[in-house]
Parts: structure tokens; sequence; C-alpha cells
């Protein structure tokens, strides 16, 4: 075990709170380049750590409390010999920062926004971790980051109204910044913290997806002709056939469409969801004939880099331009707008396809997901349906009335 540095003054909570209040720690050298600072409060004090940058400067981080008042617990609480091995922890290694000091929470969102728009990800799911981040734990080095503080951020989601499903949606996120800041920094030596701390609710992703019988569909896709216009008619029509998500239909061009064969399709682009850098890909969905027609008449005039799918005044359709559109046709047709949205126009398709007896990796792929997120969100259709192909394989054991009955011969 590496020698510790002994202080008289600030080893035991007797000598420490003799000394005066002050907001300028009383620090000691504890190894090279390396100092524990203890800052005396009115309540109970702070340990800083110290540290050189190599560079003729140095920099301070607050590590945690001191255990004037109460009993170390080893996290946020710290006894002179707990707060000395964590002030070389953080001193050890290093990072992609440039003055050397160790990442910190808000740091490391900034890391994983520019990353995320690298990959071509979503970046508005930092804003999400943001605006629940107080300026605390923003400001607090990854590397000193305890089970204590992210389960009560996590819970902190949960007491602000936000769905099971939600809160772990955005504590993935969470971790995969957190996990991108240990990457590029050497002091952070576990990750622990966040794995367990942010680890997700048990039975959140219970699904609650929307399936429409065929006739309500037919009635939204009219009632958006009708009460919004043609333009998102027309969306709305795609976004019913096909099961895409309304990012792929904006990003859909002219050549995409395939409408002079015998058999339609779209070459639809694939979504950024998922991991990893994310390459855009277009795979064939197959549309109907009478689609094909009202797809190539609206197109008739517009150039081969254009977008297939428009708003009213030409413009592509951006991201949640259709909501209050969609909610109107939802209205128009009779139905709760609260409850139906246009995610309920693929989650019918997919649950369509798979009563029709396609193979569950050909509706993955035509819908841009997986096997295991088709099974694990529409379980209970693909239960149903394996009960039905099932069945037709029952062995009937009725007994035969024995009159009829007729013995083989054995010879």
């Amino acid at each position: 075990m590496a020698r510790r540095v002994r202080a008289s003054n600030l080893e035991t909570r007797t000598s420490r709170l003799k000394l005066p209040a002050a907001k300028k720690p009383v620090f000691v050298k504890v190894g090279p380049g390396v100092a524990l600072g203890y800052r005396r409060n009115v309540t109970a004090g702070t340990w800083v750590a110290r540290v050189a940058d190599g560079k003729g400067g140095n920099w301070t981080q607050r590590v945690a409390n001191a255990d004037d008042f109460e009993e170390a617990n080893g996290s946020t609480v710290l006894n002179f010999w707990q707060a000395q091995d964590r002030a070389k922890t953080l001193a050890r290694g290093g990072s992609d920062e440039g003055d050397g000091k160790p990442v910190s929470v808000a740091q490391g969102l900034d890391s994983y926004e520019v990353d995320l728009q690298a990959r071509g990800g979503d970046v508005r799911n930092v804003a999400r971790i943001r605006v629940h981040l107080s300026n605390t734990l923003a400001s607090k080095a990854v590397a000193l980051l305890t089970f204590r503080d992210l389960r009560h951020w996590r819970e902190g989601l949960s007491k602000r109204g936000l769905a099971p499903a939600s809160v772990n949606r955005s504590a993935n996120v969470f971790k995969a910044a957190l996990n991108l800041a240990a990457d590029h920094d050497t002091r952070i030596a576990t990750r622990t913290a966040w794995e367990t701390g942010l680890a997700g609710l048990p039975d959140a992703e219970q699904s609650r997806n929307v399936i429409l019988a065929e006739g309500t569909i037919l009635n939204i896709v009219d009632s958006a002709y009708q009460e919004v216009g043609d333009e998102f008619g027309l969306l709305v029509e795609v976004a019913a056939v096909t099961g895409a998500r309304v990012s792929q239909l904006a990003r859909l061009e002219v050549p995409d469409l395939q409408g002079d064969r015998a058999d339609p399709r779209l070459m639809m682009p694939s979504s950024r969801k998922g991991r990893g850098r994310k390459r855009i890909e277009r795979r064939p969905v197959p549309i109907t004939a009478s689609l094909a027609q009202r797809l190539q008449k609206a197109t008739v005039a517009r150039p081969a880099v254009a977008p297939l799918l428009t708003k009213a005044d030409g413009s592509p359709w951006r991201q949640s331009d259709h909501t209050r559109p969609f909610q109107r046709a939802v209205t128009h047709a009779g139905l709760d707008p609260s409850a139906v949205t246009i995610y309920a126009l693929r989650h019918s398709a997919i649950v369509r396809e798979l009563l029709a007896n396609v193979p569950i990796r050909v509706v993955a792929s035509t819908h841009d997901s997986s096997v295991i997120m088709i099974e694990k969100t529409y379980s209970r259709f693909i239960s149903d349906h394996s009960d039905a192909l099932s069945r037709r394989a029952l062995l009937d054991t009725v007994r035969r009335d024995r009159e009829n009955v007729v013995p083989l011969m054995v010879r």
C-alpha cells in the first residue's frame, strides 16, 4: 500500500474544528504535485484536491465533505485518510482535456453531444438530460460520482412525473455520456456508480402501443386529406401503408419512388436510432399501386434531389411539424388525439404484418428495427399468432366409437 502522509491538524475532527472558519483551505502535500486541502466552514468542512498541471499552474477540485459532524460513508463524507486517497486518484492518469483537470458531468455531456453530431445521432437526447441536471451535479467530476448522486437524480425524474419508460431512456442517455467520459479520462477507474445508480426501472417497457383497426386507419387518412390538405394527407397515407417513422419519410427523395414497377415500392432511408455511427441506408418497402400513382402525380415537376413528401409551401417536413395537423385529423375522425399519435400507424402496420404471417425478421427489416425489439414490443400479438399456428397441429384425442375401429391384419 502506498505511504500515507500524516497531518496532525487535519487527521481528526477535533483538531480540524479548532481551525478558524476561512474561505482559503489549509493544504498538506500528499504526493508529487498533489495536495489535499481542508476548508473550514461554519458547518461541515470540505476536502479539496490541488493538482499541478505540469505547466507551472494547478487545478483544484472539491472532493467531498469532511466527517466533522457525521460518520464517513466512503462517498459523500470522507475522513482524512479517505480524502487523501481520493485526491491521489483524481491526480492519477490523464484525460483528453487540455488542462488535465478531471472531466465534469457538464463537460461529459458536451463531449457526448459533439460525438452524437459526428455520428449523425439525435442531439436532443443531451438536452433532455441537461434540463433535469442541477448545477451541483453538472459541475461534479465524473470520477467522483457516487451511486447516491445518480440514484437521487433518477428518482427525481420519477417525482417530476416522467413515465418509467421515459426515466429509463433518459438514464440510458446519461450512462452513454458518462461511459464516453470514462473512455477519455483514465482517472475514471470504475463505472459502477452509474451502472447501478442509473439501472433501469423494472417493468417500465410494458407495451402500451395503440393498435388501430384498418377501418379506423382509413378514416384517419381521409380526415388528413379533408381536414388538413393533400400534402399532409399524402404524408399520413405513406406512414399508414409503410409503417415508417416520420423522420424516415422526411428524408425520402423523388428517386426513392419506384412506381413504374409491377410491384411499386419506396427505397426507405434508415433512421438514426441505435448505437454506433449511423450511415443512412435505403431498403425497399412495398407500397400499393394507387399510392404510387398519387406520389408520381405529386412529384411530376420536382427535380431529382427534391424531397418526395413536402408541406404545402414546398418545404420539407421537419421534426414535430406533423404533431398538430395529425391531432386535427384524429379529432376529425372522432378519436382521442392524446391517445392516438402518428406512431399508432407504425404500430398498426407492424402488427398487421405479423398477423399476416410475415416472418419477424422481414418485419424488422422493413420497419428499420430488430427482431429483439419486435419481439419485445409486440410479444402479445406474436404469442396470439403463434397460438393460432400451433393450434393447427394439435392432436385430436377424442375417442372414436370402437365399432368404427378396424383391427390391422397381423401376419
